[in-house]
């Protein structure tokens, strides 16, 4: 079947590692995959993602391949010289030194409601307009020689394509920058002027099924995009569907038909992979919630399953409000975890299992409720991410997010968004292809949790 079918290839550049995978074009049928890790840190050499796309791909893995198309961490900031090389090591979306930068540039353009109606999103440290403030202020020799700003998307299509090839973006990637806005379909180049002082080049936006060129071999590459949004290309969300990511963070985004403005700055405005929307929710603590209270209880996270699951609805009365690392959603950088309800009789690793499951899930259902603020309708929620295997998570989910939860498939996401995302260009049709039959979900059924969301809210305002 391989040798007769048309295969693609799509890669995810992670914070951590580079993933491909090659599929059959058609069917989405996996053939093969490969995996290379990245250095830590939250800045890295970008020379670094290519000598992984390297290992990755080594022994023949994209042979017979006709397409290729890279999905990639958002908002990493890629600053080249007038010959194209790389001026300083890359910003990645997680360096926070640039916290100042997003506060002051919130101010100068005259608050958040001011930058929500320009680019959708207020700053906050991980976008790329940030970036380029701390750049400018505190190397400004390396902010004087960039020439060209692109994100880690762009500049490994821009290698696979060949050096002398126009750099180029897609719409999901460039609404992550805070200097283009989803709503006009335009570069802001007044905020990067105020953010950085100059207006370098900037790549050209494509459409969502766009080619942005061949590498030197022949082989068509997509547009490729950010790592949420080919995501929810890799699992096929449509409007109506949230995709809530348990990962180190969570992520609670949706496929909506409008562009969206929240001058909370709590739901990011971003676009999708499809020529749609994908506002955005972002928690700081996720999966690492339940890894750190089975480390606790002395249990691995089947055990902590077991416990959890042993555990009443609302763990007689324990609650486990999870800021960990300090929290975005809601916006309390300084916060610690708190735990209350704790009497001799409940203070028992089974409900204090419980209260973790039940306390991740309520910070998620909170980044669940803000898009509803913003319109986005909730038809079904689909479950992915490390923190998605658990048992006590899919059994407690539905309750808490207050709507249908299905799982898809196990699947390297990003790379498959972006796989399919390259069998879109390739195909030349108005639609992506279906790849439902490899990639169906399946339904999780919840037990009732009564008055626990209750209990939580009222424990997590008491920590304001």
């Amino acid at each position: 079947m391989a040798g007769r079918a048309r295969l693609v290839a799509g890669i995810d550049s992670s914070t951590q590692a580079t993933k491909v995978v090659v599929r059959d074009a058609d069917t989405g049928a996996l053939v093969s995959e490969g995996r290379a890790l990245h250095p830590s840190g939250t800045e890295v050499d970008p020379a670094a993602w290519w000598q992984a796309l390297q290992t990755a791909t080594e022994g023949g893995l994209l042979e017979g391949v006709a397409a290729v198309a890279v999905g990639a961490q958002q908002h990493g900031m890629v600053c080249l010289d007038e010959t194209g090389a790389v001026v300083r090591p890359a910003l990645l979306w997680n360096d926070t030194r640039s916290a100042k930068a997003a506060a002051d540039l919130t101010g100068e353009l005259g608050g958040p409601q001011a930058w929500a109606e320009a680019v959708g999103s207020v700053p906050v440290a991980s976008f790329t307009v940030t970036k380029l403030r701390w750049l400018a202020t505190h190397e400004p020799d390396q902010a004087k020689r960039t020439a060209t700003v692109l994100l880690p998307h762009d500049w490994l299509t821009w290698r696979l394509a060949g050096e002398q090839a126009e750099p180029a973006t897609d719409r999901g990637d460039a609404s992550g920058t805070g200097y283009w806005s989803p709503a006009t379909g335009q570069y802001r180049q007044d905020l990067l002027e105020l953010a950085f002082g100059q207006v370098p080049r900037l790549p050209r936006v494509l459409g969502p099924a766009e080619p942005a060129g061949r590498t030197p071999a022949g082989v068509l590459l997509g547009p490729g995009t950010g790592d949420n949004m080919a995501a929810a290309l890799g699992v096929g969300a449509r409007p109506g569907d949230v995709v809530v990511s348990i990962g180190t963070s969570g992520t609670v985004f949706a496929v909506h038909d409008q562009p969206s403005a929240d001058p909370t700055g709590i739901v990011a405005g971003f676009a999708d992979a499809t020529g749609r929307y994908l506002p955005l929710v972002c928690t700081l603590n996720a999966a690492r919630v339940l890894s750190t209270i089975a480390a606790l209880l002395g249990v691995d996270l089947g055990g902590l399953d077991n416990l959890a699951l042993s555990a009443p609805p609302g763990a007689d009365g324990v609650v486990l409000v999870p800021y960990f690392e300090g929290e975005r959603t809601p916006n309390r950088p300084h916060a610690t975890a708190t735990i209350g309800g704790l009497r001799l009789a409940t203070t028992t690793p089974a409900n204090l299992a419980r209260a973790a499951v039940e306390g991740m899930l309520c910070g998620l259902a909170d980044g669940l409720d803000a898009l509803r603020s913003q319109g986005v309708t909730v038809d079904r929620v689909l479950l992915i991410g490390g923190g998605a295997r658990s048992r006590a998570v899919q059994a407690i989910a539905p309750s808490l997010l207050d709507a249908p939860v299905l799982v898809p498939a196990a699947g390297e996401y990003v790379a498959d968004g972006a796989a399919r995302q390259a069998a879109w260009v390739l195909s030349g049709a108005p639609e992506p292809p279906d790849w439902s039959a490899a990639t169906a979900p399946r339904t999780v059924h919840g037990e009732p949790t009564p008055h626990v969301r209750e209990a939580y809210a009222e424990a997590r305002d008491r920590g304001v």
